[in-house]
């Protein structure tokens, strides 16, 4: 195990890691061999410098090393993830794109963890709704079948992100660690949606996914989201190259910021979560919230935009997704031997 002054001496003196230095770096991080103060000063480090591409790649690959897999049936899965750190406290909009696509007939693993540079991560939200995260595959299995979706917790699966987990939650910024968490789903989905907050992090993001074997479909909004948020144009990155959109293409005009904000804290985050989930969000809500989920069926069904989109309307406004969350709050209670109490959208 290298000294951590000596990494950060290193740093300091703008060189950077190879691909090895950086996993073996993570992979002591996951076993504990580094304090919280340690931990802080090696990612402030990266908060005044770009993480290059052989950083994150062996930082990458030492959280798959450390992750517990599971294997979740023979179904493709598709994830629709963000890395955060965006800083424009919206909604919660890919976790609600992720029940649209369940609704709709996708095989969801959905990733996830709790805010830390944002008010309410996905985790903090389902959380709020009684749902008991797990590890275990034979629930996670149940889960998917019979609601079309299942939650990995990310720190249930990656002991490096439970062990940054309170330095995180302390320094309260984003970090590597939210570029890294949409590439170690420890069920390995053959189709991801990832949504990133940098025109830069999404080429380097090509650059890494194209020399792996999942299908993806990378989003980032040009005025800085991490999601399509209609708010102007968006760049979406797949196999096929680069491609431009504006709000007008795909049906919409654009929208003001100031409609697609959160909550300031859990419980208010909730509310919005529920009322759009019931179907009385705003029409911009609803709006953004179908945008993303059609994206994502789109590459997941390998239909036309024009399908995917009818597909993710259909599911928001008549229920389906409601339905598929409902139910995967209920199962994952019952895997734990706890009554169903009314906390469920009804």
């Amino acid at each position: 195990m290298k000294e951590i002054r000596d990494i950060i001496n290193h740093l300091s003196a703008y060189k950077t890691l190879s691909r090895v230095e950086a996993q073996q770096i993570l992979s002591d991080i996951a076993e504990g061999k580094y304090s919280e103060t340690e931990m802080a000063a090696f990612l402030t480090i990266y908060l005044m410098r770009n993480v290059t591409v052989d950083e994150l790649i062996g930082f990458r690959d030492a959280l798959l090393e450390h992750c517990q897999n599971v294997d979740l049936g023979t179904d493709t899965l598709i994830d629709l993830c963000g890395t955060g750190g965006d800083s424009k406290d919206t909604f919660n909009i890919s976790t609600l794109a992720s029940f649209v696509a369940a609704g709709a007939g996708a095989k969801v693993a959905k990733h996830g963890n709790f805010g830390v540079s944002s008010n309410c991560g996905s985790s903090n939200v389902l959380e709020f709704f009684g749902c008991e995260f797990t590890n275990d595959e034979k629930t996670l299995k149940t889960q998917l079948k019979e609601s079309g979706i299942c939650f990995l917790h990310a720190p249930l699966f990656n002991p490096a992100m439970k062990n940054i987990a309170p330095v995180r939650k302390k320094l309260k910024v984003k970090t590597f660690f939210n570029m890294l968490g949409p590439m170690v789903n420890p069920a390995r989905p053959q189709k991801q949606m990832v949504g990133v907050f940098s025109l830069e992090l999404a080429r380097l993001y090509n650059y890494i996914y194209q020399k792996g074997n999942t299908d993806f479909v990378i989003i980032h909004s040009l005025d800085g989201y991490d999601e399509i948020s209609l708010t102007g144009d968006f760049k979406c990155i797949d196999r096929s190259g680069e491609h431009l959109y504006s709000p007008k293409d795909i049906g919409y005009s654009c929208v003001d910021p100031n409609l697609i904000i959160g909550g300031k804290d859990v419980p208010s985050s909730a509310l919005i979560f529920k009322q759009i989930l019931e179907g009385k969000g705003s029409a911009v809500q609803n709006a953004v919230v179908i945008s993303n989920g059609a994206f994502a069926l789109q590459a997941y069904f390998e239909c036309s935009l024009q399908e995917a989109h009818a597909r993710a309307e259909e599911s928001l406004m008549s229920g389906h997704a409601k339905t598929a969350f409902n139910s995967l709050i209920e199962l994952s209670k019952l895997s734990h031997g706890k009554h169903i109490e009314s906390n469920s959208i009804a």
